[in-house]
């Protein structure tokens, strides 16, 4: 047996030292490391000053002439002492916010303890726990940011405020300061904009939905979503139960109680609402509802107070509108700088930020859709013009047989002629031609970004039948870069944000142009789209000078378009229901009506302009049956001079129209009976259906069938006895 010796023993190596040794050396490393990074942290504070417990400034908006429109943001704040808010008010914020509100210094260590065991199990920051002392103070001194530092420093802050001021000087103070969305900062702004109340008019109901909404103003919002609006104010009533603030009656009493928002209209708190809105939904989106709200912005707008004045009088009057519930939208825009100069997305305005039609209503354009997709392609890259020429005839696609809004074909027709008077075919045939991959480029070049070249891929886009559809002042982008020579401006609502020193953040004044297409294209496209307006399907929205525009109507009337412009603006009016379904009514109706109302009013006064016209634009002569040069055989009545591109003017002449020789009774080709023959002028075109306008100028297929044998023999007796061929004696 083996043994061992005491000298032995003792050098053996005791373990347990060996691990309390190490302990302690880690415990000793992280101790040190944990007191480093809160010194730091502490070194790293901010200093605490009760003169930066001020109220934020406003955001002021100018129009494009430097008027100051509106504010938004702290004019609406009105302080108020703590003991003028009413007890439920107070009890109902405690209850959802800080319930041991009156017995921390600051810190909640019950609340820490809960929040820190949910953010480690889950591996994130989900929780914060932060009492109403280090919501002021991160309002106050720091920033949203859900890091350790932010969180850290946040509980010092909390407790040097805690010394600093009393508990009412705290819960003031946060009632005052605290947003609660739509533009209200403060407890009796807010209690003003939702309720339309003063603060000791406030009851439970009133109470517990604005409790609910500080946490994500947006979100919670009962004018931006009621659904959620309800369960949050339910969750705080729950709350005010669970800890004793109400009692089971109140409780029930108010929890199945609708959220008695005000429906005031907004329009009376401030001015071109819709417009207005667009403007706060794009800085918000770029700087944050704080920033926006309290950060003081200086911000010019490219709105003209007349135009905009004009277009939502002209909206919100009932008479220009068939029925009281149909709705409607209209958008200018300077296509030479891409400024929307007005901008209406409603015929009434009742909530704040509320829903616009103008920029967030995507619609089927019907026709208005057609010099987009189908006539500007074609001109820019097949070379085509006003005097080409399409078959207006039947046509299959698959399964589907597009018609024409009358029934009717009328054969061989212009494009100026198909885009006068909106012909489908024409427009259908144009696609298929230029191809839909391209036309979709031409497109997204003039600012249609909504089509899907998933499920845009067929030729019903022709007549505006899309996936997603477009809205108001997509349409009157694309449309600006025909009234602007091809060139594409963006349009923009604000021009300039600075901030209240001075310091410019944001400088557009004028979007960057593109040159989308051709300048002889975009002519074109005006030229034909100037004779819709004259004596087409948009003749109701004359002005006594240069317009240009196309009606849209889609199936059974579910979507009301006319697009327009003149040499200095661009106007776009949208019609129909909210929940789409069918009308009676067509774009060369209502809408071009709206149209001729906002710019005729818009423009009176000012001298007349001529749509400028490029220097390679030319006159010349062609066959309107074929769009070549008139051949030996082309009628004076089928001559028409019109407009090219000057490198486009046809060198060819026409071949179609010939001399053929048909019998003079039946107008068919003669058989060998036929006694009476004629050499006339006919269409040679190949085969053609009999239901379009022009089929009997086309070369006759079939043969005379009127005479024939017996016929012949009659006549032949009749010459010889002089008797007719009815049996009559001469």
């Amino acid at each position: 047996m083996f043994f061992l010796t005491e000298n032995e023993k003792k050098k053996k190596l005791n373990w347990f030292r060996l691990f309390l040794l190490i302990g302690l050396l880690v415990l000793l490393i992280v101790l040190g490391t944990s007191i480093g990074l809160l010194i730091s942290i502490i070194v790293d504070l901010p200093d605490i000053n009760i003169k930066d417990l001020k109220y934020n400034a406003a955001t002021l908006i100018y129009d494009q002439n430097d008027n100051l429109i509106t504010k938004i943001g702290t004019e609406n704040r009105i302080p108020v002492k703590i003991n003028e808010v009413p007890k439920v008010v107070q009890n109902a914020f405690l209850a959802v916010e800080d319930v041991r509100f009156y017995q921390h210094h600051g810190i909640d260590i019950r609340g820490i303890a809960r929040a820190a065991w949910q953010n480690i199990t889950t591996g994130k920051i989900k929780e914060g726990a932060s009492t109403i002392t280090q919501q002021l103070a991160r309002d106050i001194y720091l920033n949203n940011d859900q890091k350790y530092k932010r969180k850290i420093q946040e509980i010092f802050l909390a407790l040097m405020l805690e010394r600093k001021l009393s508990k009412e000087e705290i819960l003031e103070l946060y009632l005052n300061r605290i947003y609660f969305g739509e533009g209200s900062y403060g407890i009796k702004t807010a209690a003003e904009t939702y309720f339309g109340k003063k603060l000791n008019e406030l009851g439970l109901k009133e109470a517990a939905l604005l409790a609910g909404l500080p946490q994500a103003p947006s979100s919670y919002s009962p004018y931006q979503n009621k659904d959620l609006a309800l369960k949050r104010r339910n969750l705080v009533l729950e709350n005010m139960l669970k800890y004793n603030y109400i009692n089971n009656y109140d409780y029930n009493n108010v929890v199945n109680a609708d959220l008695g928002t005000l429906t005031e209209p907004a329009a009376k708190k401030y001015p071109y609402p819709f417009y207005i809105d667009y403007v706060t939904e794009h800085l918000i989106a770029r700087y944050g509802e704080s920033q926006v709200f309290t950060g003081g912005l200086i911000v010019h707008i490219a709105m003209d107070k007349k135009m905009q004045t004009i277009a939502e009088e002209v909206i919100s009057n009932k008479n220009n509108f068939p029925t009281a519930d149909i709705q409607g939208a209209a958008v200018v825009i300077n296509p030479h700088n891409g400024y929307i100069t007005a901008l209406v997305g409603g015929r009434e305005h009742t909530n704040m930020r509320q829903w616009n039609r103008a920029t967030q209503t995507y619609r089927q354009p019907g026709s208005a859709f057609k010099p987009i997709i189908a006539y500007g392609p074609a001109i820019e890259l097949k070379g085509k013009g006003p005097a080409s020429v399409v078959d207006d005839s039947p046509i299959r696609i698959g399964s589907w047989s597009p018609r024409n809004s009358n029934g009717k074909f009328s054969g061989l027709t212009t494009l100026r002629n198909a885009l006068t008077y909106s012909i489908n075919i024409v427009s259908v045939k144009l696609l298929q031609e230029v191809t839909i991959p391209k036309a979709r480029d031409f497109a997204k070049k003039i600012g249609i970004s909504s089509l899907d070249p998933k499920y845009d891929v067929g030729l019903s886009m022709a007549l505006g039948g899309l996936h997603q559809g477009v809205t108001p002042l997509e349409l009157a982008g694309a449309y600006g870069a025909f009234a602007n020579l091809g060139t594409y401006n963006k349009p923009i609502a604000i021009t300039q944000v600075k901030k209240s020193d001075g310091t410019v953040l944001w400088d557009t004044q004028q979007s960057i142009p593109v040159q989308a297409m051709k300048p002889t294209t975009a002519y074109l496209i005006t030229d034909m789209l100037q004779s819709a307006v004259q004596r087409g399907t948009g003749t109701a929205a004359q002005i006594s000078r240069p317009a240009a525009g196309k009606t849209g109507t889609t199936e059974n009337g579910k979507d009301i378009w006319f697009a327009g412009y003149t040499p200095e603006l661009v106007g776009i009016v949208w019609m129909g229901y909210d929940d789409p379904k069918p009308t009676p009514y067509f774009g060369g109706e209502y809408s071009a009506r709206i149209w001729h109302n906002i710019m005729g009013k818009i423009l009176e006064g000012q001298p007349l302009k001529q749509f400028p016209r490029p220097d390679n634009i030319v006159s010349a002569t062609v066959d309107s049956k074929s769009g070549l040069l008139p051949g030996p055989n082309t009628p004076d009545t089928d001559k028409v001079t019109d407009l090219f591109a000057a490198e486009n003017v046809p060198k060819k002449v026409d071949t179609s129209h010939v001399l053929v020789e048909v019998c003079a009774v039946s107008g068919m080709l003669p058989n060998e009976y036929c006694p009476d023959r004629v050499t006339k002028v006919f269409l040679k075109t190949g085969t053609f259906s009999s239901s379009v306008a022009d089929s009997e100028s086309r070369v006759p297929t079939g043969v005379c069938t009127v005479h024939g044998p017996e016929t012949s023999n009659k006549e032949v007796e009749a010459e010889t006895h002089n008797i007719t061929p009815q049996g009559k004696t001469n």
